[in-house]
């Protein structure tokens, strides 16, 4: 089985929930941005990281905007069910932006990133020496670019989306905070748009509430992707 989660912000006892415990060899757990166990790269770090590389199931997380996107960067990249991740370690990979994977049979579009809503906080702090704030939390053109193409080679169709923001008409229906929306937000409503999918889950809202029909943002739930549809007993 495939499951989706939101943020885990580097909060190791998560996955001692009762949820993530139930999952098995050969489930995959999907992270919507925001793992945040890659941040300074200390042996406490490493030691964490090797923990969750034990997991039985296969842990794959979208980028969010609370990554160190330098210490990301330096991991090898690896061809994973039919797109490009960063292997982390045997049993944990980070899901590129644009990419489309195909896992147990789903199509699954990935593309995390977003802003961050204290980006001059942060910003500040890290003029005292370690870094806070990375401006790759924001996409480039080029992988723009890269996911509008893989889309186009799929025929616009895909099974699921998963990001880490949501498309700017979804984020301005929950008007949780005031935050502005920005190009990703406006990216994303131009592929909710033209894109066929079955549903579109994203984590960077906080909250777990099914928003629409299609849409749908989550955070601590842990909810499957193609939950097995249960069936009737014949009446006698």
């Amino acid at each position: 089985m495939v499951y989706v989660t939101g943020d885990i912000h580097g909060d190791i006892t998560r996955f001692s929930e009762k949820e993530l415990k139930l999952l098995k060899k050969q489930d995959t757990l999907i992270i919507c941005g925001d793992f945040g166990f890659i941040w300074n790269g200390s042996k406490s770090e490493q030691r964490t990281l090797k923990q969750l590389n034990k997991s039985p199931y296969t842990i794959a997380f979208l980028d969010g905007t609370h990554e160190n996107f330098d210490l990301l960067e330096e991991y090898p990249v690896r061809e994973w069910n039919g797109g490009r991740v960063h292997q982390i370690m045997d049993n944990i990979v980070h899901l590129m932006r644009g990419e489309i994977y195909n896992i147990e049979g789903m199509d699954i579009f990935t593309f995390g990133g977003g802003e961050s809503p204290d980006r001059d906080l942060r910003r500040d702090l890290s003029r005292d020496g370690e870094a806070m704030w990375w401006q790759r939390e924001m996409p480039s053109s080029q992988e723009v670019q890269h996911s509008a193409q893989n889309l186009e080679n799929h025929n616009l169709t895909v099974d699921f989306i998963l990001t880490h923001e949501p498309p700017a008409s979804i984020k301005h229906f929950l008007n949780l905070d005031g935050s502005q929306t920005h190009i990703l937000n406006t990216y994303f409503d131009e592929i909710s748009k033209t894109c066929q999918f079955k549903r579109w889950f994203f984590g960077s809202c906080h909250i777990d509430k099914p928003v629409s029909q299609r849409h749908t943002a989550i955070f601590r739930d842990v909810t499957p992707l193609n939950p097995p549809v249960k069936r009737q007993r014949r009446r006698s």
